[in-house]
């Protein structure tokens, strides 16, 4: 990845943070890394150089900066700009990929031999994919030092290190100081909650403006019982894991949190299994879109005459993801051509019969109010709707041989639904499947993958929106004007969907 170098020192030199997650600043003369908003006194200009993740300083030996830690920040939107390999494989390495599975397993999920996917990576991102997921390994162990109460040798372990060794050293490497005195320090930080076992209270940081209204509106519309469920400002929902089930409180409330540059979601969870922590911060952060550059897409949106209304109105709006791409494929498919009420009805029925039940211990203690009991169901698994969804699917048959299709597919491993994969050949090899036609693959690409741009101009909800505001509704009319979008399509689309909101839906998810 290329850096322009002096623009990076103008941003560092300004403390802008809005830069904060897109490269990172390396101090040659102190030996290290800060991010571009640091409060730090402002290096001179030959001390420094800039480098595009937090693995590539490390690789060259400088330690993170305690003041500022510049892990503690939102992460690159190149990453689901992207669609190249080095974005696909830093998803794959966010969600643990390295850690359960090797370079082997990473390698062979990308579709390249490891030489190749090494040789790209150090290219691209200054590091190869052992150095990027050490960097990977370090994050999880600051979050569950500082953030539970779990013993050095269970955190060790947690975070994916194959030693209490090699987490000492990797912490002192990375931190310059042992593990204790991260444990000491987060204590005494203002704001710093008390670690809990069990509990994880975790700060979320994003890039204002932040439209939580608007991802609480979509979550609610579309919650499944048992599963889901949005109370006062606040979504909860189960979540599937590598290792153990896990539950999430998310609270999107507008409370004015941080400053006019930076913010963040307080996401309170419960896990199953420690070693869960770093993919459940990936994917939490890809559920809500953590890292987009909200300044960038309204500049551009805006700048269109009769979509700028819709932006003005809705600032920093994002684009709902999923934390199970086999989940959201399923209950997509499954609510084809129905209302949001009928799928999510439909849903329900199938996840409260094929579903399994949580503890207690990751649900929570119980309310006395039943309306508000948190979710304890999971989501079925492909492999349970391929055996027994036939019992229990209902509607036009059609629809339904091509859900059980579809979990056949990701059940026998020929169909991988993961941030990993190209948006292009996920839409080919959804396509590939009978009864999922192109609004379907393309709803799953920016669902899925964050994929930015796609339009979805044949959505009869998004021509809606478009006449609303005085664009072109028919297909060909409204993909020409949206030229003047790329690569933000899918925000544009998600304006639309907004504008048309009091108007039923003829197309769901």
């Amino acid at each position: 990845m290329l850096l322009d170098q002096e623009r990076c020192y103008r941003a560092v030199a300004a403390r802008d943070a809005r830069f904060d997650g897109q490269f990172i600043t390396a101090v040659r003369t102190t030996g290290i890394y800060c991010r571009p908003s640091c409060p730090a006194m402002t290096p001179k200009r030959a001390n420094v150089e800039f480098l595009p993740t937090a693995g590539a300083a490390q690789q060259r030996g400088y330690r993170a900066c305690r003041r500022c830690q510049p892990d503690a920040v939102p992460g690159s939107p190149d990453w689901n700009i992207r669609a190249d390999l080095a974005a696909r494989a830093m998803r794959l390495i966010a969600d643990g990929v390295v850690e359960r599975d090797g370079v082997v397993g990473l390698a062979t999920r990308l579709g390249y031999s490891e030489r190749q996917l090494n040789r790209v990576l150090t290219a691209e991102l200054g590091a190869g994919p052992l150095a990027l997921s050490r960097a990977h390994r370090a994050h999880t162990a600051r979050l569950l030092i500082e953030t539970t109460p779990l013993t050095m040798a269970d955190i060790a372990f947690a975070a994916g290190f194959a030693s209490v060794r090699q987490f000492n050293d990797t912490v002192r490497e990375v931190y310059g100081v042992p593990p204790t005195t991260l444990r000491t320090e987060a204590g005494r930080r203002r704001g710093a909650v008390p670690a809990a076992a069990g509990t994880l209270v975790l700060r979320l940081p994003y890039r204002p403006p932040f439209d939580g209204d608007g991802l609480l509106a979509f979550f609610s519309a579309r919650a499944l019982n048992g599963v889901e469920s949005v109370v006062d400002g606040t979504y909860h929902r189960t979540l599937r894991l590598p290792h153990a089930a896990a539950t999430v409180a998310l609270d999107l409330r507008p409370t004015g949190r941080g400053t006019a540059t930076t913010g963040h979601v307080v996401a309170t969870v419960r896990l199953g299994d420690p070693r869960d922590l770093g993919p459940a911060v990936a994917r939490l952060r890809r559920l809500l879109d953590l890292d987009a550059d909200p300044v960038a897409v309204d500049a551009l949106l805006g700048a269109d005459p009769d979509l700028a209304p819709s932006v003005a109105a809705t600032p920093g709006i994002r684009l709902p993801g999923t934390v199970d791409g086999v989940e959201t494929a399923l209950r997509t498919v499954l609510g084809q051509q129905v209302s949001v009420a009928a799928a999510r009805t439909a849903a329900s029925r199938l996840a409260a019969a094929l579903g399994e039940r949580l503890p207690p211990q990751l649900t929570g203690a119980a309310s006395a109010d039943a309306e508000r009991e948190p979710p304890d169901l999971l989501f079925p698994t492909a492999a349970a709707i391929a055996e027994r969804g036939a019992e229990v699917l209902t509607g036009p048959a059609t629809r339904v041989a091509t859900v059980l299709r579809l979990a056949e597919a990701v059940a026998d491993g020929s169909l991988v639904l993961d941030a990993g994969r190209d948006p292009a050949d996920l839409r080919a090899a959804l396509t590939a499947l009978p009864g999922i036609g192109p609004w379907t693959a393309g709803y799953l690409a920016m669902r899925l993958l964050g994929d930015p741009d796609e339009l979805l101009a044949t959505d009869l909800v998004v021509r809606r929106g478009a006449a609303a505001l005085g664009l072109p509704s028919d297909v060909d009319g409204l993909a020409a004007r949206a030229e003047n979008w790329k690569p933000w399509r899918s925000y544009a689309a998600t304006h639309l969907w907004r504008t048309a909101a009091t108007t039923s839906s003829g197309r769901t998810s």
